[in-house]
Parts: C-alpha cells; sequence; structure tokens
C-alpha cells in the first residue's frame, strides 16, 4: 500500500481556505485577486517527491528554471531554448517598459523595432546578439544565489596591447550556494545556513522583485538505529561496533537536512505548485552534493492569493464527491461491461458489496483525489565547482508519476 499524499491534501485545503476567508485586493498587474496571509506547508521528504497530482506539472520546466538559477544565470535565452516560457512574460514586459519609447533615439532596439511577444522570443532564440542585449533580467535569483554583489573590491591590474598598466575596480561577489555547501560540511549544526534573494540595493534593477526570497536549511545527526536501517542492517547487541564501522564504510549518511523557504507574494494556483517542487528538488541536490537525507520541506507563505481569473480553476482542482452513477460508470470502464455484468450483478442481490469493487479496481471518491506521490531518480550533481550550465535536464527522473489532467490557467505578468 502507498504512502499518504499529504501534500496534495494541503494544497486542496488551502485553495479553500483562500475561497472561504480571503479578501479582494487589487494588484499590479491590474488583474485583481483573493488573498489571504501568513500560511504554511509541511512536507516529510521520505513520503515521496512533491509533485502534485492532482494536476498535471510540468515537470521539465521545473527542472530547467532551478539550474538556471544555480548556474547564476539571469538571461531568458537558456529558458526558452530548453523550452521553459515561464519567464516570457516578465520578459516581454520588461522589454516593452525598456525599448519601446526608444525606437527613434537608440540604434540597436530600433534595428529590432519588435512589437508583439512571439516575435521578441523567437528573436531571443534565433539572434545571439539581441539575446545578449535585450533577455537580460537583472540581478534575479541566480544573480544574488550565485554572485551577491557586496562593492568595490581590490583595483585588478591590466596590461593593454602596448603593455601599459590599466587599473580597473574590480566588483566582489559572494557566492552564498558555494558558501551554503562549505558550511554544511564544516559546520552544518550552524544557525546560519541561508541564503538570500531580497538584494535591496538591487530591487529596482530586476524585471521583478523576488517572490521567494530566501530559504535556510537545518541539520540534524541521524541516530544509530536510523543509520542501520538505512542500510538495512539489523545488529544484535554483540555486532553495533561492526555495523556503524559498516555504516562509514559504505558512506552511509550521518545526518538529516530540511530545506525552509520564504515567499513573500504567493501566486497559488500557478506559482505555489511549481515553487514547492523546485524547493523539493533544490533540497534533494544539496543533500546529495553533502551526503545526507533529505527530511522536511516548509514554506512560509505571506501574501498567498488566487488571481481572480483562476477562481474556477481552483475550485476544479479542489474537486468534489462523485456521485454513485459516475462511480458506476468508471467501475464499468475499469471492469469492461461483460464481466462487471457476470461478476458484479450476479454477487451484489446474494449479500455482494460494491464497495469491495470500487476498492479493488482503485475507483476514487472525488474528482481530483490524490494519487501517491512520485520517487526523484538522479545522479550525483554537484552545484560547486563545476559550470552547471553542462548540467543535464534529463537527468532528473521521475518515477511512478501518475496525476489527473492538466488545469489551464493565464499567467499575469
Amino acid at each position: 500500500m502507498g504512502l499518504m499524499n499529504n501534500i496534495d491534501k494541503q494544497y486542496q485545503a488551502l485553495l479553500q481556505d483562500i475561497l472561504d476567508n480571503g479578501v479582494e485586493k487589487k494588484d499590479r498587474t491590474g488583474t485583481g485577486t483573493i488573498s489571504v496571509f501568513g500560511r504554511q506547508i509541511r512536507h516529510k521528504m521520505s513520503e515521496g517527491f512533491p509533485l502534485l497530482t492532482t494536476k498535471k506539472m510540468p515537470w521539465k520546466s521545473i527542472v530547467t528554471e532551478l539550474l538556471w538559477f544555480l548556474q547564476g544565470n539571469t538571461n531568458i535565452k537558456w529558458l526558452v531554448d530548453n523550452g521553459c516560457n515561464i519567464w516570457n512574460g516578465d520578459a516581454w514586459e520588461n522589454y516593452k517598459r525598456e525599448c519601446i519609447n526608444k525606437f527613434e533615439t537608440e540604434p540597436l532596439i530600433a534595428k529590432y523595432a519588435i512589437t508583439n511577444q512571439e516575435d521578441f522570443i523567437n528573436k531571443i532564440k534565433t539572434d545571439d546578439e539581441f539575446a545578449k542585449k535585450l533577455g537580460e533580467l537583472g540581478p534575479i535569483y541566480g544573480a544574488q544565489w550565485r554572485s551577491w554583489r557586496v562593492g568595490e573590491g581590490i583595483p585588478t591590474t591590466l596590461k593593454n596591447d602596448d603593455g601599459e598598466t590599466i587599473y580597473e575596480s574590480a566588483s566582489r561577489y559572494v557566492d552564498q550556494i558555494q558558501n551554503l555547501i562549505n558550511d554544511l560540511k564544516t559546520n552544518p549544526d550552524s544557525r546560519r545556513l541561508m541564503v538570500n534573494a531580497w538584494n535591496v540595493g538591487e530591487l529596482n534593477q530586476m524585471v521583478l522583485p523576488p517572490c521567494h526570497y530566501g530559504f535556510q536549511v537545518y541539520t540534524r545527526e541521524l541516530s544509530m538505529e536510523e543509520r542501520w536501517k538505512m542500510a538495512n542492517l539489523t545488529p544484535n547487541m554483540s555486532e553495533f561496533d561492526y555495523c556503524n564501522k559498516l555504516c562509514d564504510e559504505n558512506n552511509v549518511p550521518k545526518r538529516a537536512i530540511s530545506l525552509m523557504w520564504n515567499q513573500r507574494s504567493v501566486d497559488t494556483f500557478l506559482g505555489l505548485p511549481f515553487n514547492i517542487a523546485s524547493y523539493g528538488l533544490l533540497l534533494e541536490i544539496i543533500a546529495k552534493e553533502v551526503n545526507m537525507v533529505p527530511e522536511e520541506l516548509i514554506g512560509n507563505l505571506g501574501d498567498v492569493h488566487l488571481y481572480s481569473n483562476h477562481v474556477k480553476q481552483a475550485i476544479e482542482q479542489i474537486g468534489r464527491k462523485l456521485t454513485f452513477d459516475e462511480r458506476t460508470e468508471m467501475l464499468k470502464d475499469k471492469m469492461g461491461i461483460d464481466k462487471y455484468e457476470k461478476e458484479l450483478l450476479e454477487l451484489v442481490p446474494f449479500g455482494g458489496g460494491m464497495s469491495e469493487f470500487y476498492k479493488y479496481y482503485k475507483i476514487p471518491y472525488e474528482t481530483r483525489e490524490p494519487y501517491e506521490l512520485p520517487r526523484l531518480k538522479f545522479s550525483p550533481c554537484p552545484i560547486t565547482g563545476i559550470d552547471m550550465e553542462y548540467q543535464s535536464i534529463a537527468q532528473f527522473q521521475i518515477e511512478n508519476y501518475e496525476s489527473h489532467s492538466t488545469i489551464k490557467a493565464p499567467l499575469s505578468n
């Protein structure tokens, strides 16, 4: 029997919470929202990978965006080249704000004079010069994670072709991800295991200030019993030392690691399912990097909202109880009409119950009843000391993922 899928249930309850208790608020996109404030979700990673099953999730896009962050990349080209379009709207809105009114004054912008999003994205894909100049989103997540600018450093000595010395003042940067990994390896009980994206001095340079603005990790020592269980060992009183030694020799983890992220603004229908899976994946990657066991994923959520044009979709994903007739039709489809008539209709009059058939054929009670969570499989993926651009998106595989159908909804930018 599979493990209970609590993350989908929490998410559906959060959607219902917003519908029941939310207040109407205006927002920067002009769409309008229903909003509540201050919520939390918690997920035990041992129950499965937190990829929602009550609607089909775009796994490749989730992986692509996270690898893009970890590269320190802030240009949209790598995303669109890999089929991830979630930042297209923000990039286009930024282009309209910054460039369309400069067609007559700046030659590079005037050279293209693009006036619609489709042409803009096609140009990003096909023109490297355009992408380099106009595909930048500013110092968003990747820049802050991998190269937080901390001011001017010691001048760098350079020489020109004539051998003349040139001095350029070099900015100093902090690689927060590298620092996090180093601290986890050397001081895992630290209370400073944090990464921050809310760089106040650079917010005005970003296409969009960070919605999920920081995360913290926490580790604890595993008990001997937990390590033995991971190694499939059940020692008696005389074998404790031997089993501990065997665990060490086989590199069985000594610690569990949890991750908590903080989010100021939560697009609950489109964004939050993405955020949950992305931080779940980040936790798994970090855990493998430092040889720890992923334990708990926690999200602290600030302004938790549904856009007004997502309400119908939210109601659909919350689901409803299926009627007797609907469940019966599903049972007929699963059994086949001949088997249904032969086995079930012959038994029921003599005391047989349909409930056993519902259970055996896994007939749900609700329209969007959660499935069992999938499992994540991936090869070791170092996130420090190498160029993340060369990590393969395809190496991150979700196994046994079963979900309900996609629910489409418009993205507000």
